[in-house]
Protein backbone atom coordinates (compact mmCIF):
# COMPACT_ATOMS: atom_id res chain seq x y z
CA UNK A 1 0.00 0.00 0.00
CA UNK A 2 1.56 3.48 -0.81
CA UNK A 3 0.76 5.68 1.83
CA UNK A 4 -0.02 9.43 0.81
CA UNK A 5 3.00 11.59 0.34
CA UNK A 6 1.75 14.00 2.97
CA UNK A 7 1.67 11.50 5.80
CA UNK A 8 4.61 9.85 4.58
CA UNK A 9 6.40 13.48 4.88
CA UNK A 10 5.62 13.54 8.28
CA UNK A 11 8.41 13.24 11.40
CA UNK A 12 7.91 11.24 14.34
CA UNK A 13 6.65 12.70 16.53
CA UNK A 14 8.02 13.82 19.52
CA UNK A 15 6.14 12.30 22.36
CA UNK A 16 5.54 8.62 20.64
CA UNK A 17 9.58 8.86 20.13
CA UNK A 18 9.48 9.59 24.05
CA UNK A 19 7.26 7.00 24.82
CA UNK A 20 9.24 4.05 22.51
CA UNK A 21 12.58 5.20 24.37
CA UNK A 22 10.58 4.61 28.11
CA UNK A 23 9.37 1.41 26.69
CA UNK A 24 12.83 0.09 25.51
CA UNK A 25 14.41 0.69 28.58
CA UNK A 26 11.22 -0.39 31.28
CA UNK A 27 11.39 -3.69 28.96
CA UNK A 28 14.90 -4.16 30.16
CA UNK A 29 14.18 -3.38 33.66
CA UNK A 30 15.05 0.21 34.14
CA UNK A 31 12.68 2.34 36.54
CA UNK A 32 11.99 4.60 34.13
CA UNK A 33 11.38 8.45 35.42
CA UNK A 34 10.09 10.48 33.14
CA UNK A 35 10.22 14.34 32.86
CA UNK A 36 9.18 14.64 29.34
CA UNK A 37 5.07 15.09 28.74
CA UNK A 38 4.14 17.68 30.24
CA UNK A 39 0.93 15.57 31.38
CA UNK A 40 -0.44 16.61 34.66
CA UNK A 41 -0.44 13.60 37.61
CA UNK A 42 -2.60 15.54 39.53
CA UNK A 43 -6.34 14.27 39.64
CA UNK A 44 -9.52 16.30 37.90
CA UNK A 45 -10.70 18.07 40.97
CA UNK A 46 -14.07 16.40 42.53
CA UNK A 47 -16.85 18.62 41.49
CA UNK A 48 -15.59 18.40 37.42
CA UNK A 49 -16.03 14.96 37.90
CA UNK A 50 -19.15 15.02 39.31
CA UNK A 51 -20.71 16.98 37.05
CA UNK A 52 -19.65 14.76 34.18
CA UNK A 53 -21.21 11.44 36.13
CA UNK A 54 -24.38 13.45 36.87
CA UNK A 55 -24.76 14.16 33.27
CA UNK A 56 -23.62 11.11 31.44
CA UNK A 57 -26.79 9.64 33.08
CA UNK A 58 -28.96 11.49 31.39
CA UNK A 59 -30.55 10.75 27.73
CA UNK A 60 -29.91 13.65 26.24
CA UNK A 61 -26.64 13.87 26.14
CA UNK A 62 -25.96 10.65 24.50
CA UNK A 63 -26.93 11.81 21.07
CA UNK A 64 -24.89 13.66 18.65
CA UNK A 65 -23.64 17.06 19.66
CA UNK A 66 -23.36 19.98 18.21
CA UNK A 67 -20.13 20.36 16.23
CA UNK A 68 -19.01 24.28 17.39
CA UNK A 69 -20.39 22.93 20.88
CA UNK A 70 -23.25 23.65 23.35
CA UNK A 71 -24.32 27.43 23.99
CA UNK A 72 -23.99 26.77 27.33
CA UNK A 73 -20.62 26.11 27.50
CA UNK A 74 -19.34 28.57 24.85
CA UNK A 75 -21.19 30.96 27.20
CA UNK A 76 -19.17 29.61 30.66
CA UNK A 77 -16.04 30.75 27.95
CA UNK A 78 -16.90 34.14 27.34
CA UNK A 79 -18.02 34.49 30.91
CA UNK A 80 -14.82 33.27 32.12
CA UNK A 81 -13.10 35.81 29.75
CA UNK A 82 -15.43 38.69 31.08
CA UNK A 83 -14.05 38.12 34.08
CA UNK A 84 -10.43 36.81 33.57
CA UNK A 85 -9.42 39.07 31.26
CA UNK A 86 -12.08 41.76 31.16
CA UNK A 87 -12.71 40.88 27.13
CA UNK A 88 -16.10 40.67 25.87
CA UNK A 89 -16.75 38.05 23.26
CA UNK A 90 -20.49 36.97 21.83
CA UNK A 91 -20.72 32.86 23.04
CA UNK A 92 -22.63 31.93 19.22
CA UNK A 93 -20.25 33.77 16.94
CA UNK A 94 -16.89 34.21 18.73
CA UNK A 95 -16.15 31.14 20.37
CA UNK A 96 -15.83 27.39 19.22
CA UNK A 97 -15.23 24.42 21.21
CA UNK A 98 -12.93 21.92 20.28
CA UNK A 99 -11.51 18.51 21.23
CA UNK A 100 -8.88 19.45 22.90
CA UNK A 101 -7.10 22.74 21.79
CA UNK A 102 -4.88 20.38 19.85
CA UNK A 103 -7.74 19.79 17.49
CA UNK A 104 -8.16 23.19 16.60
CA UNK A 105 -4.62 23.89 15.98
CA UNK A 106 -4.04 21.14 13.70
CA UNK A 107 -7.28 21.95 11.53
CA UNK A 108 -7.17 26.01 11.34
CA UNK A 109 -4.55 25.51 8.72
CA UNK A 110 -6.80 24.02 6.49
CA UNK A 111 -8.84 26.77 7.12
CA UNK A 112 -6.88 29.61 5.50
CA UNK A 113 -3.35 27.88 4.32
CA UNK A 114 -3.15 27.03 0.78
CA UNK A 115 -0.22 25.33 -1.40
CA UNK A 116 2.62 28.21 -1.59
CA UNK A 117 1.48 29.82 1.55
CA UNK A 118 3.54 30.58 4.58
CA UNK A 119 3.19 29.77 8.41
CA UNK A 120 4.78 31.74 10.43
CA UNK A 121 6.20 29.07 13.34
CA UNK A 122 8.08 29.69 16.44
CA UNK A 123 10.87 28.17 16.70
CA UNK A 124 11.85 26.48 19.19
CA UNK A 125 7.42 25.47 19.64
CA UNK A 126 4.98 23.18 19.96
CA UNK A 127 5.32 20.51 16.89
CA UNK A 128 1.27 21.22 15.92
CA UNK A 129 1.57 24.33 14.21
CA UNK A 130 4.11 23.04 11.79
CA UNK A 131 2.83 19.79 11.20
CA UNK A 132 -0.59 21.10 10.35
CA UNK A 133 0.46 23.50 8.52
CA UNK A 134 2.63 21.17 6.45
CA UNK A 135 -0.56 18.56 6.41
CA UNK A 136 -2.42 21.78 4.17
CA UNK A 137 0.30 22.12 2.01
CA UNK A 138 2.00 25.20 2.99
CA UNK A 139 5.82 25.75 4.16
CA UNK A 140 6.65 26.89 7.47
CA UNK A 141 8.66 30.09 8.01
CA UNK A 142 10.17 29.45 11.29
CA UNK A 143 10.53 32.30 13.87
CA UNK A 144 13.66 32.12 15.93
CA UNK A 145 12.91 32.78 19.76
CA UNK A 146 16.32 33.68 21.31
CA UNK A 147 17.20 33.82 24.77
CA UNK A 148 18.69 37.02 24.51
CA UNK A 149 15.15 38.41 23.18
CA UNK A 150 13.50 36.62 25.93
CA UNK A 151 12.07 33.72 23.85
CA UNK A 152 10.38 36.52 21.86
CA UNK A 153 10.61 36.46 18.12
CA UNK A 154 11.59 39.44 15.86
CA UNK A 155 9.06 40.37 13.77
CA UNK A 156 11.27 43.20 12.05
CA UNK A 157 13.50 39.72 10.76
CA UNK A 158 10.62 38.53 8.62
CA UNK A 159 11.78 39.03 4.97
CA UNK A 160 8.64 40.83 3.95
CA UNK A 161 8.39 38.81 0.50
CA UNK A 162 7.64 36.06 3.26
CA UNK A 163 5.91 37.69 5.45
CA UNK A 164 3.12 38.47 1.89
CA UNK A 165 2.98 34.98 1.46
CA UNK A 166 2.08 34.03 4.96
CA UNK A 167 -1.76 33.35 5.91
CA UNK A 168 -1.16 32.38 9.64
CA UNK A 169 1.20 33.75 12.48
CA UNK A 170 1.46 31.18 15.33
CA UNK A 171 1.64 32.59 18.93
CA UNK A 172 2.00 31.01 22.31
CA UNK A 173 2.40 32.79 25.81
CA UNK A 174 3.28 31.80 28.38
CA UNK A 175 5.52 29.55 26.42
CA UNK A 176 6.55 25.87 25.19
CA UNK A 177 8.76 24.69 25.72
CA UNK A 178 11.00 27.85 26.68
CA UNK A 179 8.69 29.25 30.14
CA UNK A 180 8.74 32.45 28.56
CA UNK A 181 6.26 35.15 28.99
CA UNK A 182 4.74 38.14 27.14
CA UNK A 183 3.29 41.26 27.35
CA UNK A 184 0.21 42.90 26.18
CA UNK A 185 3.01 45.68 24.23
CA UNK A 186 4.26 42.14 22.40
CA UNK A 187 0.51 41.16 21.94
CA UNK A 188 0.00 44.84 20.25
CA UNK A 189 3.33 44.76 18.47
CA UNK A 190 1.83 41.19 17.11
CA UNK A 191 -1.39 42.79 16.26
CA UNK A 192 0.63 45.91 13.77
CA UNK A 193 2.54 43.23 12.07
CA UNK A 194 -0.81 40.91 11.42
CA UNK A 195 -2.58 44.04 9.76
CA UNK A 196 0.53 45.23 7.86
CA UNK A 197 0.53 41.80 6.06
CA UNK A 198 -3.01 41.15 6.41
CA UNK A 199 -2.19 37.66 8.49
CA UNK A 200 -4.29 35.80 11.09
CA UNK A 201 -2.35 35.88 14.21
CA UNK A 202 -3.29 32.29 16.05
CA UNK A 203 -2.25 32.65 19.87
CA UNK A 204 -2.16 29.27 21.66
CA UNK A 205 -2.73 29.88 25.30
CA UNK A 206 -3.09 26.93 27.64
CA UNK A 207 -0.65 28.28 30.28
CA UNK A 208 -2.17 31.71 31.07
CA UNK A 209 -3.53 30.24 34.54
CA UNK A 210 -0.08 28.17 35.39
CA UNK A 211 1.57 31.32 36.63
CA UNK A 212 3.58 32.00 39.81
CA UNK A 213 5.10 34.87 42.13
CA UNK A 214 2.07 36.77 41.77
CA UNK A 215 2.83 37.04 37.59
CA UNK A 216 -0.31 37.14 36.28
CA UNK A 217 -0.43 35.95 32.11
CA UNK A 218 -2.44 38.47 29.87
CA UNK A 219 -4.80 36.99 26.84
CA UNK A 220 -3.63 38.12 23.39
CA UNK A 221 -7.11 39.13 22.95
CA UNK A 222 -6.66 41.83 25.44
CA UNK A 223 -4.50 44.23 23.03
CA UNK A 224 -6.19 46.88 21.00
CA UNK A 225 -7.47 45.45 17.61
CA UNK A 226 -6.76 41.69 18.35
CA UNK A 227 -10.12 40.33 17.46
CA UNK A 228 -9.75 42.21 13.89
CA UNK A 229 -6.71 40.22 13.41
CA UNK A 230 -7.19 36.60 15.00
CA UNK A 231 -8.40 34.05 17.89
CA UNK A 232 -6.55 32.40 20.64
CA UNK A 233 -6.85 29.02 21.52
CA UNK A 234 -7.25 27.39 25.21
CA UNK A 235 -7.47 24.53 27.06
CA UNK A 236 -9.33 22.92 30.15
CA UNK A 237 -6.15 20.29 30.29
CA UNK A 238 -3.55 22.00 32.19
CA UNK A 239 -5.65 24.59 34.41
CA UNK A 240 -8.25 21.62 35.64
CA UNK A 241 -6.07 18.54 34.86
CA UNK A 242 -7.99 17.49 32.42
CA UNK A 243 -5.50 16.11 29.70
CA UNK A 244 -7.39 13.23 28.83
CA UNK A 245 -10.84 14.75 28.62
CA UNK A 246 -10.41 16.77 25.14
CA UNK A 247 -11.70 19.37 25.46
CA UNK A 248 -10.69 23.07 24.68
CA UNK A 249 -11.85 26.27 22.34
CA UNK A 250 -10.94 28.94 19.93
CA UNK A 251 -12.26 32.67 20.90
CA UNK A 252 -11.90 35.88 18.94
CA UNK A 253 -12.64 37.02 15.15
CA UNK A 254 -16.05 35.62 14.14
CA UNK A 255 -15.06 35.01 10.89
CA UNK A 256 -12.30 32.74 11.75
CA UNK A 257 -14.15 30.94 14.63
CA UNK A 258 -16.73 30.67 11.70
CA UNK A 259 -14.34 29.16 9.51
CA UNK A 260 -12.85 26.89 11.96
CA UNK A 261 -16.60 25.73 13.04
CA UNK A 262 -17.62 24.98 9.04
CA UNK A 263 -14.52 22.78 8.83
CA UNK A 264 -15.22 21.03 12.10
CA UNK A 265 -18.81 20.25 11.09
CA UNK A 266 -17.81 18.70 8.32
CA UNK A 267 -15.09 16.89 10.02
CA UNK A 268 -16.34 15.65 13.15
CA UNK A 269 -19.09 15.78 15.44
CA UNK A 270 -18.20 17.43 18.60
CA UNK A 271 -17.37 16.82 22.21
CA UNK A 272 -19.62 14.74 24.35
CA UNK A 273 -22.14 16.89 25.53
CA UNK A 274 -21.70 15.48 29.45
CA UNK A 275 -17.64 16.20 29.22
CA UNK A 276 -19.16 20.23 28.32
CA UNK A 277 -20.88 20.71 31.47
CA UNK A 278 -18.18 19.07 33.55
CA UNK A 279 -16.54 22.19 31.62
CA UNK A 280 -19.33 24.41 32.53
CA UNK A 281 -18.32 23.63 35.89
CA UNK A 282 -14.63 23.90 35.75
CA UNK A 283 -15.07 27.69 34.48
CA UNK A 284 -17.74 28.54 36.97
CA UNK A 285 -16.99 26.71 39.81
CA UNK A 286 -14.68 27.28 42.92
CA UNK A 287 -11.29 27.94 42.12
CA UNK A 288 -9.34 26.67 45.23
CA UNK A 289 -8.38 23.22 42.94
CA UNK A 290 -6.49 25.65 40.94
CA UNK A 291 -4.61 27.50 43.88
CA UNK A 292 -3.83 23.92 44.92
CA UNK A 293 -2.09 23.18 41.53
CA UNK A 294 -0.02 26.13 41.54
CA UNK A 295 0.92 25.11 45.02
CA UNK A 296 2.26 22.24 43.95
CA UNK A 297 3.53 23.06 40.25
CA UNK A 298 5.85 26.05 42.27
CA UNK A 299 7.01 23.59 44.69
CA UNK A 300 8.46 21.09 42.23
CA UNK A 301 9.74 24.29 40.12
CA UNK A 302 11.61 25.76 43.20
CA UNK A 303 13.03 22.20 43.34
CA UNK A 304 13.93 21.58 40.18
CA UNK A 305 15.87 24.85 39.61
CA UNK A 306 17.86 24.50 42.65
CA UNK A 307 18.42 20.78 41.99
CA UNK A 308 20.28 21.90 38.48
CA UNK A 309 21.59 24.93 40.52
CA UNK A 310 23.53 22.24 42.77
CA UNK A 311 24.78 20.28 39.53
CA UNK A 312 26.45 23.17 38.62
CA UNK A 313 23.51 25.10 35.60
CA UNK A 314 22.74 28.59 35.49
CA UNK A 315 18.64 28.28 35.45
CA UNK A 316 16.29 30.87 36.06
CA UNK A 317 12.94 30.78 37.59
CA UNK A 318 10.06 30.41 34.96
CA UNK A 319 7.50 32.83 35.59
CA UNK A 320 4.99 30.18 34.05
CA UNK A 321 4.44 27.01 32.58
CA UNK A 322 4.93 23.27 33.60
CA UNK A 323 8.29 23.39 32.05
CA UNK A 324 11.86 24.45 33.05
CA UNK A 325 14.43 25.14 29.58
CA UNK A 326 17.99 24.54 30.62
CA UNK A 327 20.72 24.72 28.67
CA UNK A 328 22.88 21.24 27.31
CA UNK A 329 26.13 20.75 28.91
CA UNK A 330 29.40 21.05 26.49
CA UNK A 331 30.02 19.32 24.36
CA UNK A 332 27.04 17.27 23.96
CA UNK A 333 23.99 18.16 21.28
CA UNK A 334 20.32 17.90 22.79
CA UNK A 335 19.86 14.61 21.76
CA UNK A 336 22.99 12.86 22.94
CA UNK A 337 22.48 14.47 26.46
CA UNK A 338 18.77 13.08 27.17
CA UNK A 339 19.91 9.59 25.46
CA UNK A 340 23.21 9.66 28.19
CA UNK A 341 20.90 10.96 31.02
CA UNK A 342 18.19 8.45 30.62
CA UNK A 343 21.31 5.45 30.21
CA UNK A 344 23.01 5.73 33.72
CA UNK A 345 20.38 7.94 35.56
CA UNK A 346 17.04 6.00 33.69
CA UNK A 347 15.59 9.40 33.54
CA UNK A 348 13.82 11.16 30.34
CA UNK A 349 14.67 14.84 29.62
CA UNK A 350 13.09 16.29 26.49
CA UNK A 351 15.51 17.27 24.14
CA UNK A 352 15.05 20.59 22.63
CA UNK A 353 15.90 19.66 18.76
CA UNK A 354 12.68 18.14 18.89
CA UNK A 355 11.01 21.70 19.01
CA UNK A 356 12.68 23.33 16.15
CA UNK A 357 16.01 23.87 14.91
CA UNK A 358 16.30 26.61 17.46
CA UNK A 359 15.81 24.39 20.32
CA UNK A 360 19.27 22.67 19.94
CA UNK A 361 21.31 23.40 23.01
CA UNK A 362 18.68 22.95 25.43
CA UNK A 363 16.38 20.43 27.13
CA UNK A 364 13.39 20.41 28.44
CA UNK A 365 12.00 19.53 32.46
CA UNK A 366 8.07 18.72 32.62
CA UNK A 367 7.13 19.59 36.42
CA UNK A 368 4.01 16.97 35.89
CA UNK A 369 6.01 14.03 38.07
CA UNK A 370 4.79 13.00 41.51
CA UNK A 371 7.22 14.98 43.80
CA UNK A 372 8.80 11.90 45.43
CA UNK A 373 9.87 10.85 41.81
CA UNK A 374 10.75 14.14 41.05
CA UNK A 375 13.11 13.86 44.46
CA UNK A 376 14.51 10.69 43.46
CA UNK A 377 15.16 11.90 39.65
CA UNK A 378 17.66 14.70 40.86
CA UNK A 379 19.07 12.45 43.42
CA UNK A 380 19.97 10.28 40.58
CA UNK A 381 21.21 12.67 38.19
CA UNK A 382 23.84 14.27 41.58
CA UNK A 383 24.54 10.83 41.70
CA UNK A 384 25.99 10.73 37.75
CA UNK A 385 26.53 13.99 37.33
CA UNK A 386 27.33 16.00 40.33
CA UNK A 387 30.40 17.66 40.35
Amino acid sequence: MNVADRVAALPPYLFARIEQKIEECQNRGVDVISLGIGDPDLPTPPHIVQALQDQAENPANHRYPSSVGLLAFRQAVADWYRNRFGVSLDPRSEVVTLIGSKEGIGHISFCYLNPGDYALIPDPGYPVYGIGAALAGAENYPLPLKAERGFLPDFSAVPAEVARRAKILWLNYPNNPTGAVASLDFFREAVSFARNFDLIVCHDAPYTEITFGGYVAPSFLQAEGAREVGIEFHSLSKTYNMTGWRLGWAAGNAEVVKTLGSLKSNLDSGVFQAVQYAGIAALSGPQGCVRHTLQVYQERRDMVVQGMRSLGWQVDLPKATIYVWVPVPHPYTSTEFAELVLEKAGVVLTQGIGYGACGEGFFRISLTTPTKRLAEAFRRLKESFGR
